[in-house]
């Protein structure tokens, strides 16, 4: 009999099944249509933590920001960093992702770590640390997250995004082979 650990995190107890994934791609691109109707601009996560990054920035350093073209331009541009839609909708994606969990009976009272059964807790973390900051500089050096190029790039037919994307899928898909022995 396998042990919790060895499966990953059993269900909670009540938990509603999840959404198919075709009806929530439906809804995902409705809500991307609607942003591009309504805010003239596709969906994307690190330009909002990029501008809020760049506000705390100019707040402590201001000189340094003066001497950052591109982080001066997020600064310093139309509309206030605080009122930018990317900013609202990452607020938004925080308490509607608590919300969905919360009524789907999926928040833990207690912090539940997915991982292989030979993974330390603090491996997991640790590499989800190092991947979440190398995927955050990636996507300030490529000029957009995975659903900025993904999502609204590919779908304005953005040549750059699709190709972006068949690389990740790529990457993604050469490097399980060395993380596999996690995960059995």
């Amino acid at each position: 009999m396998n042990s919790p650990r060895q499966v990953g995190i059993a269900p909670l107890p009540g938990a509603k099944p999840y959404l198919s994934p075709y009806l929530a791609g439906l809804g995902l691109g409705l809500v991307l249509l609607f942003s591009f109707l309504v805010l003239g601009k596709g969906l994307g996560a690190s330009g909002g933590f990029g501008r809020m990054g760049a506000l705390v920035v100019d707040r402590i350093a201001p000189e340094h920001i003066e001497h950052l073209e591109h982080a001066r331009g997020l600064v310093v541009s139309e509309v206030p960093v605080l009122k930018d839609g990317l900013v609202f909708a990452l607020v938004g994606v925080a308490i509607g992702g608590f919300l969905s969990a919360l009524s789907n009976r999926r928040v833990a009272t207690r912090p539940m770590v997915e991982r292989g059964p030979t993974t330390s807790l603090w491996l997991r973390l640790t590499l989800a640390l190092v991947g979440g900051v190398i995927m955050g500089f990636a996507a300030r050096m490529g000029r957009g997250c995975t659903s900025g190029q993904a999502l609204s790039g590919g779908a304005l037919l953005s040549l750059g995004s699709w190709a972006f994307m068949m690389s990740v899928f790529a990457g993604g898909f050469g490097f399980a082979w060395f993380v596999r022995r996690q995960w059995r």
